[in-house]
C-alpha cells in the first residue's frame, strides 16, 4: 500500500481532544499551516492563505500529545494523508486528515524540554490522563517541578536512562 506522508509546519488551532476508544486512546487538533512569503517591494513578510489540517494520534503518541501541546504552540507534524470528501447541508466538502507517526515543537520558533515518559505514563488508563488532576501527567508534571527545583539548589539532576 502507497500512503502519502507528508510533513506540515504550524500553529495547534483548537484544543488536543482525548479519548479512550476500543482500539487505544486517540487525540484529535486542528493544525492551521499559513504559507508566508518575503515580497520584495514592500521589504516585509507577508501571509498568503492558511490551510487547516485534522491531526489524529493514536495510543501512546496521543496521549503524550494531549499532555504536551496546547492552543497556538508551532508544531511540526509527519504522517499518511488523507483526503475524503463528504456532502454536508447539500454542500459537497473536502476535508484534509493526517494520521500523524510524529509530533514536536517547532524549535526553529522557541525552546521545549524533553522529559521520557515512562511505560505506564504513556498508556492513559480509563478514568485519568492529561486533563485530570490525578492523571499520570500531572505526577510526571510535578517530578519535573521538583528535579528544577532540586536544580536550582545546585544539586546533581537525576541521569537519564534509556528503556
Amino acid at each position: 500500500m502507497n500512503d502519502t506522508m507528508v510533513t506540515l509546519a504550524g500553529n495547534v488551532a483548537t484544543a488536543v481532544e482525548y479519548r479512550d476508544t476500543v482500539s487505544g486512546g486517540v487525540a484529535r487538533f486542528r493544525l492551521a499551516v499559513t504559507a508566508r512569503r518575503w515580497d520584495r517591494e514592500r521589504g516585509l513578510w507577508s501571509d498568503g492563505g492558511t490551510s487547516f489540517y485534522t491531526v489524529s494520534a493514536w495510543r501512546s503518541l496521543g496521549a503524550n500529545l494531549a499532555a504536551s501541546v496546547s492552543v497556538g504552540e508551532p508544531v511540526l507534524v509527519h504522517g499518511r494523508l488523507k483526503v475524503r470528501e463528504e456532502e454536508r447541508d447539500g454542500r459537497r466538502k473536502t476535508f484534509v486528515d493526517v494520521a500523524a507517526t510524529a509530533v514536536g515543537h517547532d524549535l526553529s520558533r522557541g525552546t521545549a524540554a524533553f522529559r521520557r515518559a515512562t511505560r505506564t505514563e504513556s498508556r492513559v488508563q480509563p478514568g485519568t490522563g492529561p486533563w485530570t488532576e490525578t492523571g499520570p501527567w500531572t505526577a510526571a508534571k510535578e517530578e519535573g517541578k521538583r528535579e528544577e527545583a532540586r536544580e536550582g539548589e545546585g544539586a546533581a539532576s537525576s541521569p537519564v536512562t534509556a528503556p
